[in-house]
């Protein structure tokens, strides 16, 4: 039974009689509401509840690109700049941190929604 979550206890039918209409059609509703919330009712087990419990996914790493450190800084050589090989380094750096934090996030994200799905 592992990853199926909680068992819920099932509610029992609402009397037919001793109630005003207001007082079944709202215990009626209730009761189908929570059913629904709890996967209980029908055949569609993708609609019900899901406790804190559940969702154990970790907050995400500490984004690691906070500022960029390339400064654009380059040589112009015959009309044509170019970037210093430091410039041009700190960018492909500044460029693969930004690619791991989209990583790490995503990751976070499909974890997230994994578990969101049951």
């Amino acid at each position: 039974m592992a990853g199926r979550g909680p068992r819920f206890t099932a509610i029992p039918n609402i009397p037919q009689s001793g109630l005003t209409d207001w007082q079944f059609n709202t215990l009626n509703a209730m009761k189908e509401n929570l059913e629904l919330l709890i996967g209980a009712r029908g055949s569609d087990s993708s609609v019900r509840a899901l406790v804190s419990g559940q969702v154990t996914v970790s907050n995400p790493a500490a984004q690691r690109m906070t500022q960029i450190t390339a400064q654009g800084a380059g040589y112009t050589i015959s009309n044509v700049t170019v970037p210093s090989l430091d410039d041009y380094v700190k960018l492909a750096s500044n460029v693969q941190q930004l690619a791991d934090d989209v990583a790490s996030l995503r990751s976070t994200v499909n974890t997230l929604i994994n578990q969101l799905k049951g």
